[in-house]
């Protein structure tokens, strides 16, 4: 392992042609849409997006991992790992935070609802559908931001069966049980 470590180099023409393989391989089903709108006959369409979603990646991700080997492999997992890391908020938020990012939360489960079962009462989702949905799930996503680090470990505790919620046992007022 450290004769790896010692010959890896993530300058060299190996690791950076493994690493454009490597995004190219997640990249590839972006090219589907303009597949679609070229003036190609239909069947071949439909082979260059097929290839495009399930064969490209593939190959394109193989040929990245014999380019890369392991310690580039590692070298880039562990880079993705750290800037996650990074993402992930810290701390406590103040209750006036928490309270807001919950009501953004039930809002974007109430438009979620309101999207499948009756899209007619909103404005301009017809029309606008893809827009909409975009829109919403990056606020889905800024609401788990906003509701802070100790929201995120208990969205963690979630998916492990062992967990246990931990509530105070404090004299609670009438308007803190609602938020």
């Amino acid at each position: 392992m450290d004769e790896d470590k010692e010959q890896f180099n993530p300058k060299s023409w190996q690791f950076c042609l493994g690493l454009f393989l490597f995004i190219l391989g997640w990249v590839c089903p972006l090219f589907i849409p303009l597949v679609t709108n070229l003036n190609l006959e239909t069947a071949t369409k439909a082979f260059l997006s097929g290839f495009l979603l399930i064969g490209a990646p593939e190959i394109f991700s193989v040929l990245s991992i014999i380019l890369l080997g392991k310690p580039g492999y590692f070298y880039i997992k562990n880079k993705a790992f750290s800037l996650l890391k990074r993402a992930v908020p810290r701390g406590e938020v103040s209750r006036t935070r928490y309270r807001f990012g919950l009501m953004l939360l039930l809002l974007h489960i109430i438009y979620a609802y309101l999207t499948f079962y009756a899209p007619d009462l909103i404005m301009w989702y017809a029309e606008n559908r893809i827009t909409m949905n975009i829109i919403a799930d990056f606020l889905f996503i800024v609401t788990l931001f906003v509701l802070g680090g100790e929201f995120w470990e208990k969205l963690r505790a979630l998916f492990i069966y062992d967990a246990k919620a931990n509530i105070p046992k404090t004299q609670v007022n009438s308007t803190d049980s609602l938020l």
